[in-house]
C-alpha cells in the first residue's frame, strides 16, 4: 500500500505553510481491487445448495430491467459483507440468484451483466431466515437484447483473475503477479486480464506500463468501470489531474454505484484544477459512502470549503476531524490548517 503523498498546493486563502492533505491513492485502489476479488474463497460464504445454521440467511438477489421485468441475461451477483469481505457468488437463474451467508449486518451486492451498467446496492441482515434483494440495471444501449457481451474468459484465466485480484487484496503481490502472468499468458487480451496487469504494475509503481495495459483494458471493454476508475487513479499518481477526470467521470458513468474510492480521487482531480465547487461537492460524496473507511476525506472537504469562502464551514469540518480522529496522523495537518485560518483572521476565535 503506499505511502500517503505530500501535496504541492497550500490551503487556499489560509496561510498555514507548507499544508498538505492525503492522496491515499494505494488504499483507494485496494478498495477498488476489493470489489473484483472472487468471493468464493471466503469463510463466510455459502450457498442455497449448502446446509446452514440458525444464523444463516438465505439471500435472494433479483435483478430487473428498466421497465421492472427480470432480466432475461444472465447476470454475475458477488456479495460482500462490510464493504470488503466477500461472501458469496452466484449466477442468475430467470432473473434471480440466491446466496446463503453465515452473518449478520453490513452487506453490498454488486451485479454485473454484459450490455448493462454494473450496479452496487447495500443492504443489511438482522435476522436469521431469508431475505430479498432487488437490483435494476441500466442498458448501455437503447436495446439492451441488442447489447454485445464482453468477451468470455475460459475458466482457467478466469481462476487465475480471481486468484490474483485475491492475492491484491491481501497485499500478496508477488502471488498476484504469478497470477496475473498465468492469465496473460492464457488470455492476454481479455479486459479482466489487463486491469488485473494494470493494477499490478500499479503497486509495483510502474506508471508507464500500467497507464499502457489500463488504456488498452478500456478500448477492448468500454464498458470496464474498474479499469476506467484505475486509469484515473493511474493519471492522479502521476500528478495529470486534468488526464485523469475523464476517465474517472467515465467511471462513475458506467456504474454510478462505483464505490467512494473513485470518488475521492475525482474530487482530488477537480480541486487540483481549481475546480473548488466540483470538488466540495465530490469529496462530500464521497466522505459520506466511504462510511467511515477514510475519514481524511474530510481534509479535503476541508480544503474545497475553504477554497470556496466558506471558512467556518472549513473550520468545523476540521473541528469534527480532531475530535473524532485526534490519534491519526492527519490530525497534525488539520490542526495547522486549523491555526493558520485563525491566525489569518477568516474564522472566529473560540
Amino acid at each position: 500500500m503506499r505511502a500517503l503523498q505530500a501535496c504541492r498546493q497550500q490551503l487556499p486563502h489560509c496561510s498555514t505553510g507548507n499544508s498538505c492533505f492525503p492522496t491515499a491513492a494505494g488504499l483507494r485502489l485496494w478498495f477498488l481491487v476489493a470489489l473484483c476479488v472472487c468471493p468464493t474463497q471466503a469463510q463466510d460464504a455459502g450457498s442455497a445448495a449448502t446446509e446452514f445454521y440458525g444464523k444463516g440467511t438465505a439471500v435472494t438477489v433479483v435483478v430487473h430491467d428498466a421497465s421492472g421485468n427480470p432480466i432475461r441475461a444472465g447476470a454475475v451477483v458477488k456479495l460482500f459483507r462490510a464493504g470488503t469481505i466477500p461472501a458469496g457468488q452466484a449466477e442468475t437463474e430467470r432473473g434471480s440468484a440466491e446466496l446463503v451467508v453465515n452473518d449478520l449486518g453490513d452487506f453490498t451486492a454488486v451485479v454485473a451483466a454484459a450490455g448493462y451498467a454494473s450496479v452496487q446496492k447495500d443492504f443489511s441482515i438482522g435476522t436469521a431466515g431469508k431475505t430479498q434483494v432487488d437490483v435494476y440495471l441500466r442498458a448501455l444501449s437503447a436495446n439492451s437484447d441488442g447489447a454485445p457481451g464482453r468477451p468470455i474468459l475460459a475458466p482457467k484465466a478466469k481462476k487465475a483473475v480471481d486468484e490474483g485480484l485475491l492475492a491484491l487484496s491481501k497485499d500478496n503481490l508477488g502471488e498476484a503477479q504469478k497470477q496475473a502472468s498465468k492469465a496473460m499468458s492464457l488470455a492476454p487480451g481479455h479486459p479482466d486480464v489487463l486491469y488485473l496487469q494494470g493494477v499490478v504494475f500499479l503497486k509495483q509503481r510502474d506508471w508507464a506500463k500500467a497507464l499502457e495495459v489500463l488504456e488498452k483494458a478500456t478500448q477492448v471493454d468500454p464498458a470496464h468501470a474498474n479499469a476506467f476508475a484505475a486509469l484515473g487513479m493511474a493519471l492522479c499518481d502521476e500528478g495529470k489531474y486534468e488526464t485523469a477526470t475523464g476517465p474517472l467521470e467515465k467511471a462513475l458513468q458506467l456504474n454510478r454505484d462505483l464505490s467512494w474510492d473513485a470518488r475521492w480521487t475525482l474530487a482530488e482531480a477537480y480541486y487540483r484544477q481549481a475546480r473548488y465547487d466540483q470538488a466540495l461537492e465530490m469529496s462530500q460524496t464521497a466522505l459520506e459512502s466511504s462510511h467511515g473507511k477514510a475519514p481524511e476525506i474530510q481534509l479535503l472537504v476541508a480544503q474545497s470549503l475553504s477554497a470556496v469562502g466558506r471558512y467556518e464551514d472549513a473550520a468545523q469540518a476540521l473541528r469534527e476531524f480532531l475530535r473524532d480522529h485526534s490519534d491519526r496522523r492527519e490530525a497534525a495537518t488539520a490542526r495547522r490548517w486549523l491555526d493558520g485560518l485563525a491566525a489569518n483572521g477568516k474564522i472566529r476565535t473560540r
